[in-house]
């Protein structure tokens, strides 16, 4: 929960996790006595709280954000920004009369000559390029800033790093002689797992790559460092009601812990595993141990699909809430082009539920599905 909701959205949780304060909904690193879009940058200074990022920073530790999601999307600005609004992603965002700097802004502004973060990878380039420029990418896209800052640049010049976009890009990056690093290898996010090899032409790096990466720049500090890991696509993923993205993308995180527990000592490094909150998806209906995570339920010791009492099968998987039911030739977040379909509007008999474009059946008819409030678990 947050200050002010009993489900949470991901900036007060995030913030909660950095800085151990409950706060409101919408907001970063700032307290609850702020109120969302708050203009006034003197408020947020005096109510700002301080981040385990920047406790780190101080110490002489590096530091550094991995994302599949934007590097300015809640859960990583949280470690590093401070604002009422968490869509502040870039300062064509803000509204007139604010003094507030937008998200990619403080990335580069929080912090002196030589001493920004030396890692923060993930997508959302577009917010750091002007108005003016093409993404290298997608010749189409522009840039989303007003103020022409190319923030891509300042960041190496500020910190003496070095900046990709692609994956030859960021093969090419040798650790031992790199500062720091800036990686925005999307305009908004980055592709879902399932998606990475065969959507994006330029290719970048699967999460546990840039894990890997992200440990060889950092660990050269002597004095140690702090790395926030996140598969923010995961949450994506149940947004759309797409569990097949969802899960391969938290199988992509699994395969990231994996790869951090393999270059670090648990004599000197603590890694934690959490969420930042769950979402309303339920793992139901009796199967049988074996039977396909993603297929209908079969119990056990039987071998035709169990049956709901409207006579139809029915899957493992499901939400509470979101757009509902769709099969759709490519899935995930496709299906916010389709209408709202929940409930139970076709016989799954002959459906391929563990198809990737699958989206599960919803019961309460929402344009996107959402977290829930449950507690979630921590692993270190």
């Amino acid at each position: 929960y947050s200050a002010n909701q009993q489900t949470p959205d991901s900036a007060p949780t995030m913030t909660a996790m950095v800085t151990g304060v409950k706060t409101s909904d919408g907001v970063l690193s700032i307290d609850q006595d702020v109120a969302r879009q708050e203009k006034d940058n003197a408020v947020i200074q005096a109510h700002k709280l301080t981040t385990i990022l920047e406790l780190a920073k101080a110490r002489g530790m590096s530091t550094g954000v991995v994302t599949t999601a934007r590097v300015t999307h809640a859960t990583p600005a949280a470690t590093y920004a401070h604002t009422a609004e968490r869509d502040w992603e870039t300062d064509s965002k803000l509204p007139a009369g604010t003094s507030v700097k937008d998200i990619a802004a403080q990335a580069v502004d929080n912090f002196a000559a030589n001493h920004g973060m030396e890692v923060l990878m993930g997508g959302g380039r577009t917010y750091f390029m002007p108005n003016t420029k093409f993404d290298p990418e997608y010749p189409t896209v522009k840039g989303r800033r007003k103020d022409g800052r190319d923030l891509t640049s300042e960041w190496q010049t500020k910190f003496n790093g070095k900046y990709v976009w692609n994956k030859a890009q960021f093969d090419a990056i040798d650790p031992a002689n790199t500062k720091s690093l800036l990686a925005l290898f999307e305009p908004s996010h980055v592709q879902y797992e399932a998606d990475r090899e065969k959507m994006d032409g330029a290719g970048e790096p699967s999460i546990a790559e840039m894990t890997d990466k992200a440990i060889d720049i950092l660990q050269k500090n002597k004095k140690g460092f702090f790395l926030m890991v996140e598969g923010g696509r995961i949450d994506h993923g149940h947004h759309a009601g797409n569990a097949y993205r969802a899960l391969t993308d938290t199988i992509a995180m699994s395969d990231a812990v994996r790869k951090a527990m393999e270059k670090t000592d648990p004599e000197d490094t603590l890694i934690v595993v959490s969420a930042d909150h769950s979402h309303v998806f339920t793992i139901a209906g009796y199967p049988k141990r074996g039977n396909p995570i993603l297929g209908k339920v079969v119990g056990a010791g039987k071998t035709d699909f169990a049956k709901a009492s409207d006579g139809m099968p029915y899957t493992t998987l499901s939400y509470a809430n979101g757009r509902g039911y769709h099969v759709l030739p490519v899935g995930g977040d496709t299906s916010y082009n389709e209408p709202i379909q929940t409930g139970r509007v076709a016989d799954m008999t002959h459906v391929d539920t563990t198809d990737q474009g699958f989206h599960q059946e919803a019961l309460v008819p929402l344009s996107s599905e959402t977290h829930a409030g449950e507690d979630v678990a921590i692993f270190a």
